[in-house]
């Protein structure tokens, strides 16, 4: 989502980073070039206007004009607005006793039900005892849904009928819980493809006879400034207490956001990442921040390897890496989510990838169709592949020799790439970025 803002916000700072002295006009300069980047990254304008005044006070002080690391010290005052911009400090849903129920509202399309459903099996993760309560009235489909993922999850789904009043959806929650203990309840509610009053009546009604203690909006990150005032409009008439941003894994400007904390004053509670139900991440600013402006996200990326249950080990000997663990550094890091995402949370690895560089999935792929086709021995020591080999393995993977002959010839060239991953580490290199390259593909 902030390829093209990180890219540009990176390529300004990287210029002033030359410099041990600035000038008041080199930051002047540069702050324009910051405002430019955020505006067409569809940042609310208060929001830029705001950022780069702050960042202009404290850039233009007198330490950092004349200081011996002057570039060094902006690239840090633009880092600390950016968190203090998205939301300063990591916050949570607050769960206080055995009675929690958050109440998920937002627009039809938002991605509200799904999140309810990756909510639920996060919670479930920590020991928590979760009920989710179907109250979509206006599209059943969306009750099914929600059953159907409450399955998956393994946790029971109470179903509120067509008609039925708040009152009585109290009552049958209430009893609910007398025969079947839950110390967290999620509710899903009704939205509508655009704000209008009857929504906003029948949301408020519900909320005022369940009495939740969060009201967590669900804001599609790819609809830009418009989720801003969708975000104020459910704020001021229902009374927000945090925010689920979805898909931020997509390919929008990620104006929306970088404003969303700014315009409502409310906390970014979570992030969708993907459309699996494992695809929801706490919000980090400062993690956010640092990818944005390429120092990586070693934290998070430890975070998923562990949630995919990752053996992150290297080789057990040192310089060692067959094509066996190659197979197997494949597999895991796809565990993790898309592979060219994975990349980016690398510190340095936004430098060493060019910006039209994408991962070809679909030959990763083939990757595995190849080595998955050659036998153990053959993984463990690849000199042992001759020319009869080879076609046997290329019939078994459904590619030409060829194809086997790119991947053998590439195999020493991956070997210090792939240790890099398998160790969660540095690990830059020339060689490395050329296999990188020609292994997964540029468009």
């Amino acid at each position: 989502m902030f390829d093209s803002l990180g890219s540009k916000l990176q390529d300004i700072l990287d210029r002033l980073k030359k410099d041990s002295k600035l000038t008041e006009v080199q930051v002047k300069a540069a702050m324009r070039e910051i405002r430019m980047a955020l505006l067409e990254a569809d940042v609310n304008f208060g929001v830029a206007k705001d950022f780069v005044a702050k960042v202009s006070e404290k850039a233009l002080g007198q330490e950092v004009i004349s200081g011996v690391n002057a570039g060094q010290m902006v690239v840090k005052i633009v880092h600390d607005e950016l968190v203090e911009t998205l939301g300063g400090k990591t916050q949570q849903p607050l769960l206080e006793g055995d009675r929690n129920v958050w109440f998920m509202v937002g627009l039809q399309g938002a991605g509200k039900t799904t999140s309810a459903g990756k909510l639920a099996m996060l919670y479930k993760s920590k020991g928590r005892r979760v009920l989710l309560v179907a109250a979509d009235t206006q599209r059943p489909a969306a009750r099914d849904q929600l059953e159907v993922l409450g399955g998956q999850v393994g946790v029971p789904v109470l179903k509120v009928m067509d008609g039925e009043t708040p009152a009585t959806t109290r009552q049958r929650v209430a009893e609910f819980l007398q025969k079947d203990f839950r110390d967290l309840v999620i509710v899903d509610t009704a939205g509508r493809l655009q704000i209008d009053i009857p929504l906003m009546d029948q949301l408020a009604a519900l909320k005022a006879a369940l009495e939740p203690t969060e009201t967590l909006l669900v804001v599609d990150a790819m609809t830009g400034q418009e989720a801003l005032s969708v975000a104020e409009t459910f704020e001021s008439r229902i009374g927000l207490s945090g925010l689920i941003l979805t898909k931020m894994d997509g390919d929008a400007r990620g104006g929306a956001a970088l404003s969303a904390r700014f315009v409502t004053g409310k906390p970014i509670y979570f992030a969708g990442v993907s459309e699996k139900l494992s695809g929801l991440e706490t919000f980090y600013p400062d993690r956010l921040a640092g990818r944005i402006l390429g120092m990586g996200d070693i934290l998070s990326l430890v975070e998923r390897a562990q949630a995919a249950q990752m053996d992150t080990a290297a080789p057990k000997k040192p310089g060692e890496f067959s094509l066996e663990d190659l197979l197997n550094q494949l597999r895991n890091m796809r565990k993790m989510g898309p592979l060219g995402d994975i990349m980016k949370m690398i510190p340095g690895m936004s430098k060493m990838i060019p910006q039209d560089f994408q991962v070809d999935e679909k030959q990763i792929q083939r990757i595995d169709a190849m080595l998955s086709s050659m036998t153990l021995q053959e993984r463990r020591d690849p000199k042992v592949i001759n020319g009869s080999r080879r076609k046997r393995i290329a019939r078994g993977a459904g590619v030409t020799v060829q194809d086997i002959n790119k991947l053998l010839k590439m195999y020493d060239q991956m070997k210090d790439m792939m240790k890099m991953f398998g160790q969660m580490g540095g690990g830059k290199g020339g060689a490395a970025k050329g296999a990188l390259g020609r292994l997964m593909g540029r468009r």
